[in-house]
């Protein structure tokens, strides 16, 4: 099993016929706050996300207003996905690794730490994102950045 080091931020090609350029995408959108492109990103129909900010969300109705929420808000969070390893199966794929990055608004800054897994179904000629799981392993920091969300 190859571990990646090399951290996927969304500045890399991003050919979502390709696992790393399906990976690339997301963070593309994400660090870009792009809604739209996240749309594509996603399998509309079948789509699960699980994180400390939204908890379970099950399909793109429920997950898009989490992204458009953070998106138009004023706090910026910024993250690159790094360590991880891919692992490719038929039509699906499951990339395991870490998040390294920062929320900030205004004065405030949180660096961020968070193990993440994201599978991916090849439809219609590209990836598309059908799970999510990130976790934020030290309470302190998990408690600290759900706050800082929430509070507008």
């Amino acid at each position: 099993m190859e571990i990646h080091a090399h951290p996927i931020t969304g500045a890399e090609c991003a050919d979502p016929a390709t696992p790393l350029g399906a990976l690339s995408e997301f963070y593309r959108a994400f660090n870009g706050r792009n809604l739209a492109l996240m749309r594509q990103n996603w399998h509309a129909a079948e789509c699960v996300l699980d994180n400390p900010l939204g908890g379970l969300r099950r399909g793109w109705g429920e997950i898009e207003p989490l992204y458009a929420r953070l998106f138009e808000g004023a706090a910026r969070v910024q993250v690159a996905f790094f360590d991880y390893t891919l692992h490719l199966g038929g039509e699906l794929f499951v990339a395991a690794g870490r998040e390294r990055g920062q929320f900030a608004r205004n004065d405030e800054r949180i660096d961020l730490a968070i193990r993440t897994s994201r599978v991916f179904r090849f439809t219609e000629g590209r990836w598309r994102q059908v799970h999510h799981h990130g976790s934020i392993e030290d309470p302190a920091l998990l408690a600290r950045y759900q706050a800082a969300v929430l509070a507008r």
